[in-house]
């Protein structure tokens, strides 16, 4: 009598899939158990006896033909997050009132709905760390949307403020400060030009907790953290004063060329940048203000002048008026 693999073999349309299992047959005792999906029986395969016939299949709906997709299907859902306190694994109920098939809920129904989601949220949010983090990543989020930064840059932010959580760093500080100095942290790392005016603009805290909070923190988690370097921000404010390719060129190079004399020590990469795009718009004979500028660096028209000489000077230049 030929096995039931080589019988099941013969037949083009049956897929046999045989998977390690610890049952015995009861027929014949052997342990050489497998798994027909095809058929949804679980068979011997030493007496044939089929030992469980109409199996319900508890696996996924779609089909993959190769272990590469495979892979790609084996997960479904919302992807994990860390810009939820939860990772967005948690179930969230829909305040909709309404079922599957878009009717609305009775009033019974809807009462129990509400309190299903009541502690739905309650469970969400179980103790102290969890509230403290789902508020201060709603914070880092409207933050970030303001300011127009990628999501890369507010996962990294998040990673951040969960370090500091994790070592204490809230206590006798502000939620808002800590949120505020870990965006600033993580857009420096990443090197997106945002300045502390302009985190200040979008933050509850004012300029100088921010500075003391992100001071405090970047020592405390060793961030390694380079300078700002003004050339991060001449495309951003050459676009928004709707400037050539050509001054905006011309202001990277003076950046570069004065950079190398020692004089961006101490100074704001903001005002520089400006006072190197001022530079720039003169030498292109573009007709640009130093209020134009100053509006858009968010630096003073005092701090543009003085930069702006330091440059010239620094690379022999004189600029008629």
């Amino acid at each position: 009598m030929a096995s039931v693999n080589e019988q099941q073999g013969n037949q083009n349309d049956t897929t046999t899939v045989t998977q390690p299992s610890e049952l015995e047959c009861p027929e014949c005792g052997s342990s050489s158990v497998y798994r027909n999906q095809d058929r949804g029986e679980r068979c011997c395969d030493r007496c044939g006896l089929v030992i469980e016939g109409s199996m319900i299949d508890t696996g996924p709906e779609w089909r993959a033909f190769d272990a590469s997709e495979r892979e790609k299907k084996s997960r479904v859902g919302a992807p994990v997050t860390r810009m939820l306190h939860d990772k967005g694994l948690t179930t969230a109920i829909s305040w909709q009132d309404r079922d599957g098939n878009g009717r609305t809920l009775s009033a019974k129904r809807r009462e129990q709905m509400r309190r299903l989601r009541t502690w739905n949220e309650r469970a969400r949010t179980a103790n102290n760390r969890e509230r403290n983090l789902q508020f201060a990543l709603s914070e880092i989020d409207r933050m970030a949307s303001a300011l127009g930064v990628p999501q890369s840059i507010r996962e990294i932010t998040s990673v951040l403020y969960r370090r500091a959580l994790d070592e204490d760093l809230i206590r006798g500080r502000s939620i808002e400060g800590i949120a505020t100095a870990t965006l600033y942290a993580a857009c420096r790392q990443e090197g997106i030009p945002r300045s502390l005016d302009e985190l200040t603009e979008v933050s509850r805290v004012d300029r100088s907790e921010i500075a003391r909070t992100h001071r405090y923190v970047a020592r405390e988690l060793s961030l390694a953290l380079e300078p700002a370097d003004p050339r991060q921000y001449i495309p951003r404010f050459c676009s928004a004063l709707d400037l050539s390719e050509d001054i905006q060129a011309k202001a990277m190079e003076i950046c570069s060329t004065t950079a190398n004399e020692g004089l961006l020590s101490g100074k704001s990469p903001t005002g520089y940048a400006a006072a190197a795009i001022y530079s720039a718009a003169r030498l292109c004979g573009a007709e640009t203000t130093q209020s134009d500028i100053a509006s858009v660096a968010q630096v003073t028209e005092v701090t543009i002048r003085k930069r702006y000489h330091e440059q010239l000077d620094a690379i022999g230049l004189t600029i008629e008026n």
